[in-house]
């Protein structure tokens, strides 16, 4: 069996022999009152010796260069370490070198742009969506039944359609049914709508090409939405809360 290896601890003799380089008139004491003040935690050993990791020295050049070059007091410099406890990142251009939020990245599970103004023509029959999704025939059923299956006049049904009825089918095997997804169709309705709207208020005499660049762009941000509240509400609580909420 693999194991990690553990991160290597410093003795304060090590990690002051290390902030020399850059800070030649660090102390001893003054990393032992840098500790008291609460801006690093070393550990301690087992006969009470202080044990630095390479988080530790991080904080301890961070403090050191926020009182070198920003002149700030103490309390500024906690209040920053907080910010990066908290996952905020350094910034040396704006708010003096305060942390600021991190820009969000772009969320894999969210198509691009690209993505959603592209289509595969795909038409598919009945017949060759169950084949590929591993529903059967009463499964598929039960989606047009309910409106998650939207087939075409003649019956077809395009890419979307194939990633519903594979969705659905992996949900069935968690004992959720198509009756128990029409909110999900609702809820589609509604931000197709919303899209529409809002590209009709915001580009009325958009030609074809414009308008449907400005749908994919309005349906991302509605999908990345989306997803962030489903993603959040997750992480929020565990399952057995959630359910109790419900």
């Amino acid at each position: 069996m693999a194991t990690s290896t553990p991160a290597r601890r410093l003795p304060i003799g090590a990690v002051l022999a290390q902030l020399r380089e850059e800070f030649p008139d660090i102390t001893i004491s003054k990393i032992r009152f840098l500790e008291s003040a609460g801006l690093v935690e070393p550990e301690r050993t087992a006969s009470g010796y202080r044990s630095f990791d390479a988080t530790d020295v991080d904080r301890l050049r961070y403090v050191l260069r926020a009182q070198r070059d920003r002149f700030w007091p103490l309390k500024v410099i906690r209040e920053s370490l907080d910010a990066l406890d908290r996952g905020l990142v350094p910034d040396d251009g704006a708010d003096g070198g305060r942390p600021r939020p991190p820009r969000p990245e772009p969320d894999p599970d969210v198509p691009t742009v690209t993505e959603l103004a592209h289509r595969q023509g795909v038409r598919l029959t009945p017949a060759e969506v169950c084949a590929a999704s591993g529903l059967d025939a009463d499964g598929y059923a039960a989606l047009t039944g309910h409106g998650l299956l939207r087939p075409d006049a003649e019956g077809f049904v395009d890419e979307h359609g194939l990633r519903v009825a594979e969705a659905v089918a992996g949900l069935a095997a968690y004992g959720i049914e198509a009756r128990h997804l029409r909110a999900f169709r609702t809820a589609a309705d509604r931000e197709v709508g919303l899209v529409d709207q809002a590209v009709g208020l915001t580009h009325p005499g958009a030609d074809r090409s414009e308008r449907a660049a400005a749908v994919a762009e309005v349906a991302r941000l509605c999908l990345a939405l989306h997803t962030a509240l489903v993603k959040g509400g997750l992480s929020g609580a565990d399952p057995s809360a959630r359910a109790a909420k419900g």
